[in-house]
């Protein structure tokens, strides 16, 4: 039912999807007082509170664009998409390496990994939704022609390795929250947080380069701009060192459109089994 229903809902037009959008984010804001607290603390955290209005619109279109990305025809979802920098990423293939993309919870996300498969095999890391009715829609949606997935778990790891090291890029969104053990505390907007140290690793074991990349939402419906960086961090140093290099290249990213980041995503919560971080090993 849930997929029929996104299918439906995949045929209106993208403007009128991101208007009521707009209107499904102020509707959740008001609502919720949970999510409206931890939206705007984040955003204030961050330094970014002068955009509250902006994001509180921009987390509903997040949501009612899933249809248009997961349900439209790719051909449609495509006009509506407009690349820049997507040279260094062609270099990158055709010198031979793998790469590692990067991919922050900015604008519509989904689609930098739908970009990418219309030209080369691409894995990307998946962790399951916890709602179970969710799950042959996000799955059947994401596992799409040359897009494949991953488990979040070690033997996902494994085929991640296996696909850097022949050439083959991979995906990961290096800001969510990891498991116990998977992690290290890293600053995060000036915040301890619980941060991957996956993307590292897996850059150093498949001897692959990392870039950066995000799906900015154009206003009015008008598509979106797919942009891709360079990661100019140093991964030379321990595990929260580089981590926290990450999280400096996600900060910077966020800063080209800061109201379409996931704010009300529980970025600094403390997994269970994992203890409290230590004042002097984030400062």
């Amino acid at each position: 039912m849930l997929v029929f229903l996104f299918r439906v809902i995949s045929y209106l037009p993208l403007p009128v999807l991101h208007t009521l959008g707009s209107a499904l984010g102020w509707l959740v804001y008001l609502v919720s007082p949970t999510h409206r607290r931890r939206l705007r603390g984040n955003l204030e955290q961050a330094g970014y509170g002068e955009h509250l209005h902006a994001a509180v619109a921009e987390s509903g279109k997040a949501i009612t664009e899933l249809a248009f990305a997961w349900c439209a025809d790719p051909e449609r979802v495509a006009r509506h998409i407009t690349v820049e920098n997507y040279d260094i990423v062609r270099k990158t293939l055709d010198a031979g390496r793998g790469i590692v993309f990067l991919t922050p919870h900015l604008g519509c996300f989904e689609l930098t990994a739908q970009r990418v498969a219309r030209d080369i095999s691409l894995t990307v890391m998946y962790r399951p939704p916890r709602k179970a009715a969710l799950k042959p829609l996000v799955e059947g949606a994401r596992a799409r022609q040359n897009l494949h997935l991953a488990p979040a778990n070690l033997s996902g790891v494994r085929m991640l390795v296996k696909c850097l090291r022949s050439g083959e890029p991979v995906g990961i969104l290096p800001d969510q929250v990891p498991q116990e053990g998977e992690g290290v505390w890293a600053p995060f907007f000036g915040r301890p947080a619980y941060t991957m140290t996956l993307p590292a690793k897996l850059a150093q074991l498949g001897k692959a380069d990392i870039l950066l990349t995000y799906a900015e939402r154009l206003p009015h419906g008008q598509g979106y701009v797919i942009r891709f960086f360079p990661f100019e961090g140093d991964l030379s140093g321990t595990p929260a060192q580089q981590a926290a290099a990450i999280n400096q290249a996600m900060e910077r990213l966020i800063a080209r459109c800061p109201a379409q980041y996931f704010w009300s995503y529980n970025r600094y919560k403390q997994p269970q089994g994992v203890a409290a971080p230590e004042s002097e090993a984030v400062a």
